[in-house]
Parts: C-alpha cells; structure tokens; sequence
C-alpha cells in the first residue's frame, strides 16, 4: 500500500503549524486469522486514511492515535463477522514504544477490545450527559391533523456534534454492559424534551425490559425525576420494545405492573411482527398495541400483510386495545388503515421527527 496520502493527512490532522503533534500518535497492532479479515482490516484503515504497514507474522501495525481509534473501533467491529472478531487479536500502544514481551499478556481478541473501547466512549456520553430526544407525532387515524401524543425517540450527541442513532448506541451499551445506564439516560432524555418543548397530550417511551438489572431501583428513579418535572403519570405511556426476545415472562409482568400501579400506561410494540408478539398480547395486556411497520409498508398491494394486519385490528378491536399502525410513509397506506378501523397512525406521511437539540443548541451540521 502507498501510505504517502493517508500520512499526509495525519500530518495535517494530529499536528501544529511547526509540525508538532497535537495528539498522542500510537501503534495499533492487529494479527488477523484469515485472509479475509486482514483484508477486512486493511480497507477500513484505508477509508480512514491511516497509515499502516505489513510485518512479520501478518501482523497489521496502524499508526493512529486513540481519540480516531475509538472513532474506528464500532466501524470496524460491524464490518468484521463475530466468529472473525473472536479471532482477530489486537493490542494498542498509545506511547508507540517498540513492542515487548511485556505487552504480549495485554493482547485481546478484537471483540474484547471494542466492548473495552465502548465502555470508555458510553462512559463519557453518560457522564456528560449527550442525551436528547427527538418527537414524532402520533395521530388520530381518523383526523390526522389531530395529536394524540408524542413518541420519544433517542438520540446521542457526540463531541464532534455528529448525531448518533439509538441502534449504534444500544449495541455498544448491550457489548459493554452499560443497557441499565442508557435506558435510564433515555427515559430522562425524553421527559426533558417533553418539558422543553411544553409538549400537550401524552409521551410514549421506550422501555427494553431485557435493559433493566433492578426494575424496583429503575421505577423509582424514574418516577422521581418525572414528579420533579411537574408531569402527570397518566400522561406517561411506556412502549415496551423487544418484546418478542423477552424470555423472563413473569419478570417482564411484574415490570409492566409495577408502571400500571404507578399510574403509567402501557404499550407492546411490533405486534405482528412474530408469534410471541400476538402470545404476549392475553399475558400483558396493554392499553396500546403498535402494529409492526413491516406489516404496513406495502399493506395496499399485499394480500398476505392485507390480511394479517386486518385481523389483528379486529382483535384489538373486540379486545377494547388502542391499536396505532406505526410506519405509515404513503397516503393510500393512511387511507387503508382508517378504513380498517386503526385508532391511532404514526409515519412519515404524517410527520417526521423534530430536529435533536441539546441544552437548548442545534448540533452542527444538522438542518
């Protein structure tokens, strides 16, 4: 490889005016066991124009410093499969000191090392803060111009103001054991928006049960910094996400009842979008069901989704459930879903989600 444009953009980057680095430059040091990952490998440092070279041994050695790795490490970790993450061995010299025997105990494989990177990287998202959360409406299907209430949807802001979505951040929260800490920041993160915004009506927030180590602790913590953001209880609708991978089912009944005593509501998320959603349906119990978007997209010109989504309609119907069909993107998909006897809609069609802001501010680069 011709590493003459990638280290001169590290030049450019990491040093001064007199050529002084402004951040520490270390060694990254990767031995792939296959051919396949180490070409994997090489094509992200090169995206990222870091300089690297090839040594004895097939071993990779990046010249980078630890702020851009950290950048590099989730990019890296989604390109590599999770039997070549389990293989690819990895250490990180940040003082770029030759290596020695020393270091050799300090070696992990690259999924030990991401979850450590994460840790650090989450850590100071949670420590500072970086939270917001954006609203999207949620309708009468039948007077769409009517709000029925507000979805809560999470956001990060990172140091570099760039916005990250909450897929990426419950991954690295779910690899470095940090979910309790990000659904809490997420169920605070939204109360906030709904204050800030003086936002009428009702808020639904996610909740993934599988996040919460001690539901007694989460609940009164939660319950605290609601009551001191003056909103009522009944205003406060928990969607509970994942609810097809919950496997303690009567932990999850004594979450969902402990919220009901509490005075919150409750709603079960992507109903439909597989059998244990429709079996959860006589165990929970909810006052909503959000059908999943899957069966909505195309439900116009699937006879398959057609039907499926009408009966499960018809079954929140007899069963006194407010249904809302999430993902509503087309007029004709709008149209269908009235006609069908939908509560509630939620989709693009209707509105997107507002802009993420933190402390009052718009992150750059956001319109």
């Amino acid at each position: 490889m011709d590493t003459t444009t990638g280290a001169a953009l590290r030049v450019a980057i990491h040093r001064d005016s007199l050529g002084r680095p402004l951040v520490p430059i270390g060694h990254l040091y990767l031995w792939c066991g296959s051919r396949t990952a180490r070409e994997k490998v090489r094509g992200i440092l090169e995206r990222h124009d870091v300089p690297y070279r090839l040594e004895e041994g097939d071993c990779i050695v990046g010249e980078i410093d630890w702020i851009t790795l950290r950048a590099l490490v989730m990019p890296m970790r989604r390109t590599l499969t999770h039997q070549e993450a389990a293989t690819v061995s990895v250490l990180y010299k940040a003082d770029a000191a030759p290596l020695a025997a020393a270091d050799f105990p300090k070696v992990r494989t690259y999924a030990q090392f991401a979850m450590l990177a994460e840790s650090e990287w989450l850590g100071d998202l949670l420590d500072e803060e970086r939270f917001t959360s954006v609203l999207q409406d949620i309708v009468y299907a039948g007077a769409p111009t009517r709000v029925f209430a507000h979805e809560a949807l999470l956001r990060g802001i990172a140091r570099d103001d760039s916005v990250i979505h909450p897929t990426f951040l419950f991954d690295a929260a779910r690899g470095c054991g940090m979910l309790d800490r990000l659904e809490l920041a997420a169920r605070k993160a939204a109360v906030s928006r709904m204050v800030m915004d003086e936002v009428e009506g009702n808020l639904f927030v996610n909740v993934t049960p599988s996040a919460i180590e001690d539901p007694l602790a989460s609940l009164e913590d939660t319950i605290e910094f609601i009551d001191r953001a003056g909103v009522p209880h009944d205003r406060i609708v928990f969607e509970i996400v994942e609810s097809d991978k919950a496997a303690d089912l009567p932990g999850l009944k004594r979450l969902l009842a402990s919220h009901r005593d509490a005075g919150f509501r409750v709603a079960l998320d992507d109903v439909g979008a597989g059998y244990s959603g429709l079996n959860l349906l006589h165990h929970v119990r909810p006052d909503f069901i959000k059908l999943d978007m899957e069966l909505i997209h195309g439900v116009t010109t699937d006879p398959y989704k057609a039907l499926i989504t009408r009966k499960i309609l018809e079954i929140a119907g007899e069963l006194e459930i407010a249904s809302i069909a999430e993902g509503v993107e087309t007029a004709e998909e709008l149209e269908w879903v009235q006609e069908h006897g939908a509560t509630y809609a939620q989709g693009y069609v209707i509105s997107r989600p507002t802009t993420p802001t933190l402390h009052g501010r718009t992150p750059k680069g956001v319109s």
